[in-house]
């Protein structure tokens, strides 16, 4: 006779509260679906399938918490299924990876100025995905809240718009107005694509004569001055610059 065993009443309200983060996988190979549900299965994610962008759209109503999106697809493609989802969820927007075997750039620049989170291709290590899934569901790497609405933290970053200052780790840096407003807007669009030209309009507005070049040298200043956090501003070969707000351990 077996016989189940029984857990604490303690441990079973608490295992009651854990909720599984669940992973919308839409991909028109069975194959793909059947083994990175595996992998995010034994990594205690909840797998939702898609085979294709019309279950994707459906499955909507599941809530998952973020979706892994293929590109070439029948009927619809990626982009227009990320499109629909995000009119659908509109004005919040769920975290999608494109996973896709095109490498081409543009499609890569494509879906990052959508507002994608990340994009791969074909084959990817399980490992690899399940960081980037990690990464952006950590709900730590959202910029924090505080009652002063002066002040931004983001990560290893504390921005005061009241009084000019900026803190890397707890530390005073000083940082110029055009600089300090540069890391200002690339937080505050965090995640976001941001093209060069944008910046210039945003920063410098009708002062700067077109030449991208200034904004690659006050980025190089920016972060010079973030020290071992510099890679926190990602360049966007050929469009710009992203603030990847870090994860912490």
């Amino acid at each position: 006779m077996k016989h189940r065993l029984k857990l604490p009443g303690y441990l079973l309200i608490i295992l009651s509260t854990i909720q599984m983060k669940k992973i919308l996988l839409v991909d028109d190979e069975p194959n793909i679906i059947e083994f990175l549900k595996y992998q995010l299965e034994q990594n205690n994610y909840e797998v939702i399938e898609a085979l294709n962008g019309i279950e994707a759209i459906q499955k909507i109503s599941e809530n998952p918490d973020l979706i892994v999106l293929d590109i070439m697809m029948p009927g619809i493609d990626g982009f227009e299924v990320f499109e629909k989802i995000n009119s659908i969820t509109y004005p919040e927007k769920i975290p999608v990876i494109f996973l896709t075997a095109i490498t081409s750039e543009n499609n890569e620049i494509k879906a990052l100025e959508m507002g994608a989170r990340d994009y791969l291709t074909k084959p990817v290590s399980p490992q690899k995905l399940i960081a980037r899934i990690k990464a952006n569901l950590n709900k730590e790497t959202q910029p924090e809240t505080t009652n002063d609405a002066n002040i931004t933290v983001a990560g290893p970053v504390v921005i005061n718009t009241e009084s000019f200052t900026v803190k890397v780790d707890g530390v005073d840096v000083f940082f110029p107005r055009k600089e300090f407003y540069l890391l200002k807007y690339l937080i505050d669009n965090k995640d976001k694509v941001i093209r060069r030209k944008t910046l210039l309009n945003k920063i410098w507005g009708d002062m700067h004569y077109g030449v991208s070049r200034t904004v690659d040298v006050h980025i190089s200043k920016v972060r010079e001055k973030l020290g071992s956090h510099a890679d926190l501003i990602e360049t966007i070969k050929g469009i710009g610059y992203k603030f990847r707000i870090p994860t912490k351990d």
